[in-house]
């Protein structure tokens, strides 16, 4: 069983990395093995203002959603642990990670009707809004987590001192929870970046992240420097997720809350 995980486990990069060999190719195709390698493509996509006003929106709207998201993971943990029975908790944290249960292109199809009711299609502020629903199941888990971990004897502590509520949160939970809150940021971070489904039906003329733009370009052009900007966002990608793994590591996203 050992040699099939393991064939698996070097099949799964693969494509990957075919599409990042092809990407330093100087030829005007698509080319594996590339030759002499090139960075033709990699300085045609900086060169390209298509390219380079994508990126800058899609980091922007992946910066704000990492804010918001954690920020409402923290406030709904604490309200879960704090301040509401266990039999109300469970049902908040089912309505939280409902969006892991439907197909992105059902939730594009509900919030391209939910925003058009507000003029908030095609605008950052919409594209904002429908990535906090699908990155906050996962800054809310490693909060949650983390906030799991604080033992009840600090808030006891805390409110024996004759602090409030919100003093304890800011001041006890808040640190603790300094692990779960970096994790949060990072991931809900790469969720936004990476997010194509939903955002496909919020897009506009004038209002169009890189992942959107990728896909809207390969139905006009084959060019290697798709593969350039694929492999630039899956490099990025990687180093959020080891800057992770090194400052935190990956255990408060997959850890059960009873451990």
């Amino acid at each position: 069983m050992r040699l099939p995980g393991i064939l698996l486990l070097l099949l799964l990069p693969a494509p990957i990395l075919i599409v990042a060999a092809a990407s330093f190719t100087p030829e005007g195709y698509l080319r594996f093995p590339p030759g002499a390698p090139s960075l033709r493509w990699y300085m045609e996509a900086l060169g390209d203002p298509r390219w380079i006003r994508a990126l800058g929106l899609s980091l922007w709207i992946a910066a704000l959603t990492a804010i918001a998201s954690t920020a409402i993971a923290f406030l709904t943990a604490w309200c879960a642990r704090c301040r509401l029975p266990a039999a109300i908790t469970r049902w908040l944290d089912l309505v939280v990670l409902s969006p892991l249960f439907f197909p992105h292109a059902a939730l594009g199809v509900a919030l391209v009707n939910l925003l058009a009711a507000f003029g908030l299609v095609a605008t950052p502020t919409g594209l904002v809004l429908a990535h906090l629903v699908c990155a906050l199941p996962f800054a809310y888990r490693p909060v949650a987590v983390a906030m799991q971990r604080v033992g009840p004897e600090m808030l006891e502590a805390s409110a024996i001192l004759g602090a409030g509520d919100g003093r304890t949160a800011l001041k006890v939970l808040l640190p603790l929870c300094r692990p779960g809150l970096i994790t949060a940021l990072l991931f809900s971070f790469i969720v936004s970046l990476d997010e194509v489904t939903v955002t496909m039906f919020l897009t506009g003329p004038d209002v169009m992240t890189l992942p959107v733009e990728i896909y809207a370009y390969i139905q006009e052009n084959a060019s290697p420097v798709l593969a350039a900007v694929s492999t630039a966002m899956v490099v990025a990608t990687l180093a959020i997720v080891l800057l992770l793994e090194r400052l935190v590591g990956l255990q408060l996203f997959v850890e059960e809350e009873g451990a």
